[in-house]
């Protein structure tokens, strides 16, 4: 257990730091020692808050605190009854903290109030005084109290920074530069969010809460049009996205897999000399929701996978239609074609793809060289060396960048068949229209229409 608090405290390192937990969990169901095994409790609830599961890390610190309390003002050692009120207060911060991201903001206000009225003022609890003034900070910020929120945040800081709690002395920074933002006071709110990246560079450690923080910097910086640190804080950003991406879904699907099972596994022994039916069915429900679980995931990965090659595709329609935008202009010679002949070419070609020719079943090299009145040789040569690839190659990905303009403007043909987008740029098949799209854009275009119409619903709420 202690070796799961040195990992997860002091290096948020969450797979050692889980199994040590977990191997301290099978420890502890064959001990009498109470405190020991709700205290295992706790921190198992701490991982799955943690992780964004809530609901099930409640009802682990609604066990612990209970217990922890009964045991406050019992007939038992000093020393005992001191471990036990610290044990009852970390876990009603904790309580308070899954009640606040569950939206269950009276409970978590009351539990805030009630921490700080019943915590003695001996000094032997500043911790958990600060950790309790911490939270009521983030209240008072969510009720736009914004100085109010500044104070309790401030008067928390320095005995959370004294245990050097990186996580939560982010947290505090992060919420004091929100409400000096909220009150209009960026240059008081933008030092507070440069420390919480500070911490992020030295521990490379982030939590989603504070994401937006990247946010507010690169609003900033754009504002006061300072691109290079616009650009610095979007890296920072992505870096960010990266870490939290490996961190949380690793852990997820471990804490689900290794815990939840196993306290499965334990029912399935209670259950073993009494139904053997019933020990089948529960040994085929834990594989299905293991299978269940690894499709979840899997699917999840697909999905963001899609969407940043979605993205990808929407920045480079943009940059197209910025290109195409410009006009045509004289190309230095660089084949041995005379230079007239190769300029008249190229303007055909430019007058090709706006008129959108290409768009014509069947068309072929001989038939365009014959339309632009030249050979076939000349306009291969033009083609290769202008356009930067082969004649089909040209003519395809012009249909391919034709018809995915159209898709991501008009809404209408988002509901067309792939054959008949295929037939309106002119490719013979179904087949070979959805691999050149996937080879030109990087994304199935059953995806992109998804995808696109999930934005256009989006954006018209």
């Amino acid at each position: 257990m202690e070796k799961g608090v040195i990992y997860y405290f002091f290096y948020k390192q969450y797979q050692p730091a889980l199994n040590e937990y977990l191997k301290a969990y099978e420890y502890s169901r064959n001990i009498k020692d109470d405190f020991l095994k709700y205290r295992i409790i706790y921190l198992l609830g701490v991982v799955k808050s943690y992780l964004g599961y809530y609901d099930d890390a409640l009802k682990l610190f609604n066990e612990s605190s209970e217990h922890f309390q009964s045991l406050i003002n019992a007939d038992i050692h000093p020393n005992l009854i001191y471990n036990n009120r610290k044990g009852y207060y970390n876990s009603l911060h904790q309580q308070i903290i899954c009640y606040r991201q569950l939206k269950d903001y009276s409970k978590s206000d009351s539990l805030i109030q009630l921490g700080l009225a019943s915590i003695p003022s001996s000094g032997e609890y500043n911790l958990e005084t600060a950790y309790f003034h911490k939270c009521l900070g983030i209240s008072d910020f969510r009720k736009k109290r914004y100085q109010e929120a500044i104070d309790n945040l401030m008067l928390a800081l320095p005995e959370i920074k004294k245990i050097e709690d990186f996580t939560w002395t982010s947290v505090i920074y992060f919420y004091i530069g929100q409400s000096y933002e909220k009150m209009d006071k960026e240059a008081l709110a933008v030092p507070y969010f440069i420390k919480v990246d500070s911490i992020f560079q030295k521990e490379k450690f982030i939590i989603p809460e504070l994401r937006s923080n990247y946010e507010s910097l690169i609003n900033y910086y754009n504002k006061i049009k300072h691109p290079e640190k616009e650009l610095y804080y979007t890296k920072q950003l992505l870096d960010a996205d990266n870490i939290i991406n490996k961190d949380f879904q690793y852990i997820s699907n471990k804490i689900h897999k290794e815990y939840d099972t196993n306290a499965l596994l334990e029912k399935q022994k209670h259950l073993e000399s009494k139904n053997s039916v019933g020990q089948i069915s529960l040994i085929i429900a834990i594989a299905l929701i293991l299978g269940l679980l690894v499709t979840i995931v899997y699917r999840n990965r697909k999905e963001r996978t899609v969407q940043r090659k979605y993205e990808s595709l929407e920045k480079k329609i943009v940059e197209n239609e910025k290109l195409l935008a410009t006009s045509y202009s004289v190309k230095e010679n660089k084949i041995e074609v005379p230079e007239i002949i190769i300029n008249d070419i190229l303007q055909k070609l430019d007058d090709f793809e706006k008129r959108r020719e290409f768009r014509k079943k069947g068309l072929t090299q001989q038939e365009l060289a014959k339309k632009f009145n030249t050979n076939t040789t000349y306009l291969s040569q033009v083609i290769n060396e202008y356009k930067g690839k082969k004649f089909n190659s040209y003519i395809n990905e012009l249909r391919i960048q034709y018809i995915t303009h159209q898709l991501y403007h008009d809404h209408k043909l988002l509901d067309y068949t792939i054959e008949a987008l295929a037939k309106k740029c002119g490719i013979t098949s179904r087949q070979n229209f959805s691999e050149l799209f996937q080879e030109i854009n990087g994304i199935r275009p059953a995806d992109f229409i998804r995808k696109r119409k999930i934005e256009m619903k989006r954006s018209s709420k």
